[in-house]
C-alpha cells in the first residue's frame, strides 16, 4: 500500500491489527522503518506510516501550518487510502508532533460514527491539558534545538544543500506544533498509552502522565531509557510494549465477539 499519505512499512497476517505511525516535526514515514522491521519479525501488526506533505516525495506540496487542518486531511486520506480500515483493529502511534495528530485523528474517527481506534499511543509529547505558550524559534535556534535532541543525522545539519530541502517543512511543522491550541478537556473513548524517554527535555514523566485525563478507557505509562528520540537508540523495548498493546486489541476483539458466537 503506497498512497500519498499512507505508506506500508511492514506486513502481517490478514487478520492482524494495524499500527498507524505518525512522525515528529520535520519527520517522514521512513523514521519508523526500524520499528516496523522489529514488529514485522514478531508478526505483531501490519505497520503503516504517514507521509506528511512538504518532504521527500511530497516536497512540491506545501506543508501544513495548522495541525487541525492536517488532522482533517489525514482523516479523509485514511478513508480513501485504507478502504478496509474498519475490518481490522487500528492502533495509532504518534511521536512528538505526531502524538498531537494521533490524538486529533482519534477524536475525528470517534466523532465520525465509524469504528474508532482500538488504542492511541502518544510518545514524547505532553498532554493537551499541559499547554505552554511557546514562540516559534528562528532557524539558528531551531537547528540548535534539533542538535540537542539528537533526532537528525548530523550530515543533514552540516550540509547547506540538504538543509535547504528540509528546513521549510521543519520550520512549518514546528510552527504548527507550537501554535496548536488543543482542547484541554478533550477525551477519547479508546485506551491511551503514553511513552516517553527518561531524559527527554521536552516531555517530563509528569507531562506524559497527564494523558490519563484524556481517555475514558484504561491508561498506561511507559518510560524508556533515552532522550526525546529514544526510538532512534533501540527499538526493542518500545516494540515489545507496542506488541503488548496490539495483543490486547486482539484479545478484546475476541472477547467482544465471543457471546455472539455461542448460540443455544
Amino acid at each position: 500500500m503506497t498512497g500519498r499519505w499512507i505508506r506500508t512499512l511492514g506486513t502481517a497476517a490478514a487478520d492482524a491489527p494495524r499500527l498507524l505511525c505518525l512522525p515528529h516535526a520535520g519527520g517522514s514515514a521512513g523514521f519508523f522503518r526500524p520499528l516496523a522491521g522489529e514488529l514485522a519479525a514478531r508478526g505483531a501488526a501490519e505497520v503503516l506510516a504517514v507521509q506528511y506533505p512538504g518532504r521527500q516525495d511530497r516536497l512540491a506540496e506545501p506543508a501544513f501550518t495548522s495541525l487541525h487542518d492536517c488532522a482533517d486531511a489525514l482523516h479523509a486520506a485514511l478513508g480513501r487510502e485504507v478502504p478496509d480500515a474498519a475490518g481490522r483493529p487500528l492502533v495509532l502511534f504518534g511521536h512528538s508532533m505526531g502524538a498531537v495528530l494521533a490524538f486529533e485523528l482519534a477524536l475525528r474517527l470517534e466523532a465520525s460514527g465509524g469504528p474508532g481506534p482500538a488504542a492511541v499511543v502518544v510518545s514524547g509529547r505532553r498532554a493537551p491539558s499541559v499547554h505552554r505558550e511557546e514562540t516559534p524559534p528562528g532557524d539558528d535556534e531551531l537547528l540548535d534545538d534539533i542538535r540537542a535532541m539528537h533526532g537528525t543525522d548530523a550530515r543533514v545539519l552540516e550540509s547547506a544543500e540538504l538543509l535547504r530541502l528540509v528546513l521549510p517543512a521543519l520550520r512549518a511543522d514546528v510552527r504548527a506544533a507550537l501554535t496548536h491550541r488543543p482542547d484541554p478537556r478533550a477525551v477519547v473513548a479508546a485506551p491511551v498509552a503514553a511513552f516517553t524517554g527518561a531524559s527527554d527535555p521536552t516531555t517530563t514523566v509528569a507531562d506524559a502522565t497527564a494523558w490519563r485525563a484524556h481517555t475514558e478507557g484504561p491508561f498506561t505509562l511507559r518510560v524508556f531509557a533515552g532522550h526525546h528520540f529514544y526510538l532512534g537508540d533501540r527499538v526493542t523495548g518500545p516494540a515489545a510494549a507496542l506488541e503488548e498493546i496490539l495483543e490486547d486489541t486482539v484479545r478484546n476483539r475476541t472477547n467482544t465477539a465471543a457471546p455472539e458466537a455461542v448460540r443455544p
